[in-house]
């Protein structure tokens, strides 16, 4: 067939990219080469409008054993002699049009990342966003999804141990689903995704047999969703979890003969993804045989061979004379694994199919960092940032009842407990790596064989960053970093996934660009690198982008499990306070956007420097274990921190603070959602030290009032009983979806 510029758009290149193609390769590419180039090229793979402003992001560190973009995920030192591998990576389009299979690989996908370093995973967290809920559409995707990661990550056997779910009518066409997965592996056994540079060696295919499914999903992820792309259904991977815990012993085990010399898993892209990346950082070539691919599906052509994205499938370079080591380990698990080429020392990639040379292709041409496209995209300030700085809270009446409010407050989906959610995740499966479900603003799992733990978490208010995407995303890494320093732990590095609109859209690229900016000054400022993640763009639908959401994943260490802090009041009469300044701010909270319908309002308060001292004096409150709960003020204000601290224990609250100052607002005072505030208990026999502790802090901390056996009083007002309060709380999503066309999602499940 004739290829033409057309043929080029066709499959989601740009005319002046297949320019430049014909001018690497010095001759109009075939169709086969063609494809590879759309998948390589692909925002997906290439990271082609992102990549200037990914490298202004820190990504260095004293603990950084690998750095950012080197190997397929993230590798911190954590002490002892180990490492934590981690990352957070997307699976949003085929989540949308397929939400089990979408969400179950996006599982496997992360997961692979993890064990093809020598790693072994032991805890995975998601990050999800979706429409309206009482809409039938999103009690679809929401069935589909939490019934995908849990069905993958329950038989895979790795516990789901947090993660956090929104619901903004932004996310109704394109949801988002993010996905982390975290390992341990001993320092000096990490295994690179390179090919090497020995001529000869022999390259082998394991894993699963390859299928038509997943054709062309790096293309197919920097796409727009549209009513038509449920056509596009070949291009949603089907995953089977069983098979990847083969995969994963498998490759463990191998790796352990000390005959491979690098192993990638076959994520986006596929066959033409590691083996020109792998081929790419060995500087080398490979000549590769797809006739011998294992295949499930008759009569699949070179093309979709090189491009299929079928799960739980592993490319790995054994050195040559050791080919019997690879086989027998993959043999005893009963795992395809065929021999389906060598390495090459030209540095070219030839693929043959019965003996006929179908495509012939410069490794370093095709990869990120190599010969793909940089952009520098132009950019502009969003329009509808007139309308946020119009805003007058002035507008907004204080209410009198404020018991009402709350009422309200605690039963919006973004606030509630997502209990009906994590019912469906096994957090204790697997590895025994769980350390308790005793509730923590971030999860805490032992890092095994070590005594240490790590503290995990996922964080992005997208409403915040949609406000200021400056701020905003400083506030993602200040939050992420807050929740492990309420759990005990010392934060450690980041891996971010970066949810954005089209970045051909100028205010959606301003909205990028200064997130990364935000991002980065925060990263400096807890000394949290990056370690690596994933750019999602063209998350939209037909009334614009999803609000800008780069949600970050966080690690953080704790040197003895012993050193945890939990969020739930511990027993009666502890006293309450509150470390932090309360402000006059009631900006981009649920309260205004759910309760008052207000979309358009500016940032909540936060300053970093003050966010990064009231996280070293409560680290030091825990450390010298002068407190008895640590829980940070969030979502829903400080009303809504107190009630989910009484709800473990069923202990409630007297509040009664000093009258606030004049001018701060009620709804502000107990519904904001102003930064860098904490609640901490103190038992009376610590008061003392804390208040010894307070003379040296120079802070505002507050009094709030003291813990009951079950009541809550504020302000001298009965406000009822912690069992009704939890009641609503924890129904709140179950009672949205009863009476909906939900039962019609769950029983298709």
């Amino acid at each position: 067939m004739e290829i033409t510029v057309k043929t080029a758009e066709q499959l989601r290149l740009t005319a002046e990219e297949f320019e430049l193609i014909k001018e690497k390769l010095g001759r109009t590419p075939n169709f086969n080469e063609l494809c590879s180039f759309s998948a390589m090229w692909s925002e997906h793979c290439s990271y082609k409008n992102s990549i200037k402003w990914l490298k202004t992001l820190p990504r260095d560190g004293k603990k950084m054993l690998v750095k950012a973009g080197e190997e397929n995920a993230g590798l911190m030192d954590i002490g002892d002699g180990y490492g934590v591998v981690f990352k957070i990576e997307s699976h949003n389009h085929p989540s949308a049009i397929e939400p089990f299979q979408g969400a179950a690989t996006g599982v496997g996908g992360i997961n692979r990342d993890i064990f093809t370093m020598g790693a072994r995973p032991i805890a995975s967290l998601n990050s999800l966003r979706f429409g309206k809920l009482t809409e039938a559409k999103t009690q679809h995707l929401l069935a589909g999804v939490v019934h995908g990661i849990g069905h993958y990550g329950n038989c895979f056997g790795v516990p789901t141990v947090g993660g956090e779910v929104y619901f903004e009518e932004c996310y109704h066409t394109n949801p988002l689903v993010n996905a982390m997965s975290v390992g341990i592996l001993k320092n000096g056994g990490t295994v690179s995704a390179t090919s090497g540079n020995v001529k000869g060696n022999p390259v082998f295919f394991v894993g699963s047999a390859t299928g038509k499914d997943g054709i062309g999903g790096a293309s197919f992820a920097s796409a727009d969703i549209t009513a038509d792309s449920a056509e596009d259904l070949p291009a949603v991977q089907v995953g089977d979890p069983f098979q990847e815990k083969k995969l994963l012993e498998a490759c463990l085990e191998v790796i352990q003969t000390g005959a491979v010399v690098g192993m990638q898993d076959m994520g986006a892209a596929g066959i033409i993804c590691s083996t020109s990346e792998m081929s790419a950082k060995g500087e080398a070539g490979m000549r590769i045989d797809l006739d011998k691919v294992p295949t499930r599906q008759k009569d699949m052509k070179p093309w979709e061979l090189l491009l299929s994205e079928s799960q739980e499938r592993m490319l790995l370079v054994a050195e040559k004379g050791k080919e019997h080591l690879i086989q027998a380990v993959f043999d005893k698990w009963d795992l395809p694994c065929s021999e389906i080429g060598e390495v090459t020392d030209d540095g070219m990639l030839q693929f043959y199919m019965h003996g006929n040379l179908e495509a012939t292709l410069p490794a370093y041409e095709l990869v990120l960092g190599g010969g793909a496209p940089q952009n520098d995209r132009p950019y502009s300030e969003p329009t509808y940032f007139e309308k946020i700085k119009a805003f007058d809270p002035a507008t907004i009446a204080v209410p009198t009842n404020l018991k009402s409010v709350a009422e309200q407050i605690i039963q919006i989906p973004n606030i509630a407990s997502k209990k009906w959610i994590y019912v469906q995740y096994d957090s204790m499966v697997g590895t025994g790596n769980a350390s308790t479900n005793a509730p923590s603003d971030a999860a805490i799992v032992l890092a095994k064989p070590t005594n240490k733990a790590l503290a995990l978490t996922t964080d992005c208010n997208s409403r915040y960053v949609f406000a200021d995407p400056y701020k905003g995303a400083m506030i993602a890494v200040a939050e992420a970093a807050r929740n492990i320093v309420c759990s005990g732990g010392q934060p450690l590095g980041v891996t971010n996934c970066l949810n954005f609109g089209n970045p051909f859209d100028p205010e959606v690229y301003y909205q990028f660009v200064h997130a990364i900016k935000g991002m980065g000054e925060a990263c400096i400022k807890f000394d949290t690198p990056v370690t690596g993640g994933n750019v999602s763009f063209y998350n939209q639908g037909p009334d614009g982008a999803v609000y800008p959401t780069p949600t970050i994943g966080m690690v953080g260490v704790l040197d003895n499990v012993a050193d945890k802090m939990t969020m739930d009041f511990k027993q009666e009469d502890d006293e309450i306070y509150l470390v932090g300044t309360q402000r006059n701010d009631i900006n981009s909270s649920e309260y205004l956007h759910k309760i008052h319908g207000v979309e358009f309002s500016p940032c909540p308060y936060f300053d970093l420097n003050e966010e990064f001292e009231v996280q070293q004096e409560i680290a030091k409150m825990i450390h010298k274990k002068l407190v008895n709960s640590a829980h940070d003020v969030s979502e829903g204000g400080l009303f809504v921190t107190l009630i989910e601290s009484c709800f473990n224990r069923n202990l409630g609250f007297e509040a009664s603070p000093t009258p606030p100052k004049e001018g701060l607002r009620a709804d502000a005072y107990w519904f904001g959602e102003s930064q860098s505030r904490i609640v901490v208990t103190v038992s009376k026999e610590n008061r003392n030290d804390f208040m010894m502790l307070l003379e040296k802090m120079e802070m505002t901390v507050t009094y709030l009032g003291k813990v009951t056996s079950g009541n809550i009083k504020i302000n001298e007002e009965d406000w009822g009983t912690v069992t009704e309060w939890k009641e609503k709380y924890e129904n709140a999503i179950a009672n949205l979806l009863a009476g909906h066309e939900s039962e019609h999602a769950l029983a298709s499940l």
